[in-house]
């Protein structure tokens, strides 16, 4: 026998060798399989031109196995076994509730949204373990794309015929100072007042940047080239900390800035005709294969945005 002909048989071969045994006619057979008797015969043919062997006998009577046919048709029934085995345990995978689920999220999400979505979903589904990275919205995008993540969260809309892309909780730039700057107290400020200020911004890739470079190319005729920009940093905690500490001002997103405002660490201050909104984007790709936990995941963080508004 020929090894390289043996490993021609496939999965609906042996299937109809099966069935012809079930059924005891090949016209039975066919019909059970939802295919023509010249099919059926076809098959049980390529079958036993790849053992090289006769596996069934054809009288007027029915049919019989060969002694050949019936060591494959015992093996047959096994491969079939352990396929329903496997298909009843990835169905009770699918309905586990347990599993983790793995995170890739920019700066604002990963900061000071998600440890809240986190603890209330934490509360229903105990069994379910999120494991998160922070990137910049750039790099959650490579992320997801190279399935180094599940499911990622990012400040930025994107394109993408890979990916599932929806708007999920929504955001506003603020302009702060530190507690003690002139601004602190007065009228609205003008941007031109904004870009002569030591100004503090965001690194490259990051989204807040972005949106800021967007609205000043969109809205005005200035871009960042025209501020008075002393340093800049890889997060929001950085340029916040930089703030209160008097180096300069900046623009910021308002879940960043939250507790210090209340706490009148710093203070927001309005730019005249200028109001920066976005949305935050969930994003995953289309042909992830979504277990229990993963939607259980995303009906959750979708019924959230009213926890954050702004």
């Amino acid at each position: 026998m020929s090894y390289d002909t043996f490993q021609n048989i496939t999965i609906q071969q042996m299937e109809s060798l099966i069935r012809l045994v079930e059924e005891r006619s090949f016209s039975r057979a066919a019909k059970k399989m939802y295919l023509t008797q010249p099919s059926l015969t076809k098959h049980i043919k390529n079958l036993e031109e790849s053992i090289n062997a006769k596996a069934v006998n054809r009288k007027n009577t029915g049919i019989s196995l060969t002694p050949e046919g019936e060591i494959l048709y015992g093996y047959a029934r096994r491969i079939f076994k352990l396929m329903d085995e496997a298909k009843e345990k990835i169905e009770r995978v699918r309905e586990d509730e347990s599993g983790s689920i793995f995170i890739s999220a920019s700066t604002i999400p990963s900061t000071y949204i998600l440890p809240h979505v986190l603890n209330a979903f934490n509360k229903d589904y105990a069994d379910i373990h999120c494991y998160i990275q922070m990137n910049d919205s750039d790099a959650t995008l490579n992320m997801i794309l190279d399935n180094q993540a599940e499911i990622g969260f990012i400040g930025k809309p994107v394109s993408g015929n890979k990916l599932n892309i929806e708007p999920i909780w929504k955001d506003r730039l603020v302009l702060v100072v530190p507690e003690g700057h002139p601004w602190r107290w007065g009228k609205k400020i003008t941007m031109e007042e904004l870009s002569l200020e030591p100004f503090i911004i965001r690194e490259k890739g990051s989204a807040t940047r972005a949106i800021l470079e967007d609205y000043l190319r969109e809205k005005t005729d200035m871009n960042l080239s025209n501020f008075n920009i002393v340093c800049e940093l890889g997060s929001s905690e950085a340029v916040k900390e930089a703030v209160i500490a008097g180096l300069g001002i900046s623009i910021l997103s308002i879940h960043a800035v939250k507790r210090e405002l209340e706490n009148g660490l710093i203070c927001e201050k309005t730019v005249e005709d200028c109001t920066i909104e976005r949305n935050f984007y969930l994003i995953y790709k289309k042909r992830l294969s979504l277990m229990k936990h993963h939607k259980l995941f995303l009906d959750f963080v979708k019924k959230s945005e009213l926890d954050f508004p702004c």
